[in-house]
């Protein structure tokens, strides 16, 4: 089978992931659960030919793979979908994992993102956070946001991904999408040219280093709006995790720019449903003054207690969103159990 037809099987199961890894078979990712493609497991010369494949659908030389031994990237199947692909050398052979990306801005509604997220559109400047671990739909999250913004106002969104992965059109706003090492450099001078770009509204990917984040918060800081992401899981782990980067000297001047350019956190993953398929649950905090308060005091051990006494304000915990779901009956008692940060204090409220 060619490499198409795997892409194609994929689409057609409503997989998230394909895998291509010699000594294994091809793999799906469906609802959180392996299915293998083939009996029969995968050579090395079968495996680069795969890969091959898809860097001739991409129209993509191997220049960088070859030199590192990774690459980002995406491509598009015509009537099919987007893919964003990592390839990569593992044990001397080439694999790669290939992310299924619809064509189409996905419906919030039918992906069951809450509407208190949905509403972060509305946010004119400072810097929104969205975070969780690798495959936990933040960037689906980031994009239906983009898409509400791209249909109520009139601005300039600017994006700045590695690789570009859904495809916005223009609708009321003017939207710019950026892709690192192909349209510009790196994430910190795609950035700073942002700023002269005339943007209401940057996203961004991941925030890895010191400098990129100090750079958003300056954008943040001067107007806009800036979303990007952590691979980090809770509102508090996130804050942590943006000091950290920091030396230890320059902490206190970073907790002060952040308490003020801080809007929300929203913190993000992915459990069985009762019914089948993953459930998408919320951590949301709004940095109210209080919580701007702990930020910059060092007291974000008390951010938690403030989020559950800020309810009312849309704020809610991992916890309290799961047990949300369970009386619903929309999730299990086990999955409840399995996904919450606090198992003995669920155990004893149910």
């Amino acid at each position: 089978m060619q490499i198409t037809d795997f892409l194609r099987k994929a689409v057609e199961d409503a997989a998230s992931d394909l895998f291509v890894l010699a000594g294994s078979p091809v793999i799906e990712k469906k609802d959180g659960h392996i299915v293998p493609l083939t009996e029969k497991h995968l050579l090395p010369e079968e495996t680069k030919q795969l890969i091959a494949e898809i860097y001739s659908m991409a129209n993509r030389g191997m220049d960088s793979y070859e030199r590192t031994g990774d690459d980002d990237f995406s491509f598009a199947v015509g009537g099919l979908a987007r893919f964003r692909v990592n390839a990569y050398r593992q044990r001397g052979s080439m694999a790669a994992v290939i992310r299924v990306v619809a064509f189409e801005i996905p419906d919030w509604r039918e992906l069951n993102i809450s509407e208190e997220v949905m509403k972060l559109a509305d946010v004119s400047d400072g810097m929104i956070l969205v975070t969780g671990t690798a495959g936990c739909g933040k960037s689906t999250t980031q994009a239906c946001i983009i898409d509400r913004i791209n249909q109520t106002k009139e601005a300039h969104i600017v994006t700045l991904e590695d690789p570009i992965e859904y495809l916005h059109s223009h609708k009321k706003s003017i939207i710019s999408q950026r892709e690192i090492s192909i349209d510009t450099e790196d994430y910190i001078s795609a950035l700073r040219a942002c700023l002269r770009q005339a943007p209401d509204v940057i996203l961004m990917g991941e925030m890895r280093d010191a400098e990129t984040i100090r750079t958003a918060m300056t954008a943040a800081e001067t107007g806009h709006l800036v979303i990007a992401t952590l691979h980090t899981k809770g509102a508090v782990n996130t804050i942590d995790r943006i000091l950290d980067a920091f030396p230890s000297e320059q902490q206190g001047q970073v907790r002060v720019q952040l308490s003020m350019v801080l809007r929300t956190v929203v913190s993000q993953q992915l459990v069985p449903g009762m019914e089948g398929g993953l459930l998408p649950v919320f951590e949301i905090m709004h940095a109210d003054h209080a919580i701007r308060n702990m930020i910059r005091d060092n007291k974000n051990h008390q951010i938690n207690n403030a989020m559950l006494a800020g309810g009312d304000d849309g704020m809610v915990t991992m916890d309290r969103y799961l047990m949300n779901l369970y009386e619903q009956k929309q999730i299990s008692r086990d999955t409840l159990l399995d996904y919450c940060d606090n198992p003995e204090a669920i155990q004893k409220r149910i």
